[in-house]
């Protein structure tokens, strides 16, 4: 059994269960798992690989229990490798998402960069997320985003990143209009948040429900 991918799990419905904590999320606030062909753990962050999935809240101390307590052998029903590293996978692989997604928003041609460009958005309410280096100033974020309405705020990519993206030296504050791809870098951003910090509630993606308000 441990050289195929295992039977497809029942993942119906909008909700999935946390196999450490039991409660319910939305599959965009937790992070799937499966068990390769050769019985190993790999983050599935997509949610796409075939095989019995194993959910887990975007929390590190829930992905932390997780490989501390035997909760991926249990819940494949059969003997499992966990990387010592698959906090870190998970964390990268999150990270790598969100600079993937910022990448995806500029070719589209729903993303813009610099001061002066970002701020013309925010007060012509045209930015539905706004992402600020995690290396820029406080004061400039709030010189930026002052008089405007709450807008969602990621601050866990570095000017380098940002400027990569945007084919610059250097960049420090991008506006991400309304759609899909602003929902999306939302969500995992809260998910970064969760797995790198602990908890998704120490992001700048304000309000609460920033993630749906994002693709409006």
């Amino acid at each position: 059994m441990g050289g195929d991918f295992l039977p497809a799990a029942e993942e119906k419905g909008s909700l999935r269960r946390c196999a450490v904590t039991r409660e319910e999320g939305t599959p965009s606030q937790m992070v799937r798992f499966a068990v390769s062909p050769s019985s190993i753990i790999v983050p599935d962050l997509d949610a796409r690989l075939p095989g019995r999935g194993i959910w887990l809240s975007a929390r590190r101390d829930v992905i932390e229990q997780a490989c501390k307590r035997g909760v991926f052998a249990r819940s494949a029903r059969m003997q499992v490798k966990v990387p010592e590293d698959l906090l870190s996978q998970v964390e990268v692989g999150l990270h790598r998402r969100m600079i993937e997604v910022v990448g995806l928003a500029r070719r589209a041609g729903q993303a813009i960069s610099g001061f002066v460009k970002v701020r013309e958005w925010v007060m012509q309410r045209r930015a539905a997320v706004i992402v600020h280096a995690s290396d820029g100033s406080r004061e400039e974020l709030d010189r930026l985003i002052s008089g405007g309405r709450d807008i969602p705020v990621v601050d866990a990519l570095s000017s380098e990143e940002l400027a990569k993206v945007f084919g610059r030296e250097r960049v420090v504050n991008v506006a991400l209009a309304a759609g899909g791809l602003a929902t999306r870098l939302c969500c995992e951003n809260r998910r970064f948040a969760g797995v790198a910090v602990g908890d998704p509630r120490v992001c700048r993606t304000f309000p609460a429900d920033g993630c749906e308000q994002a693709g409006q």
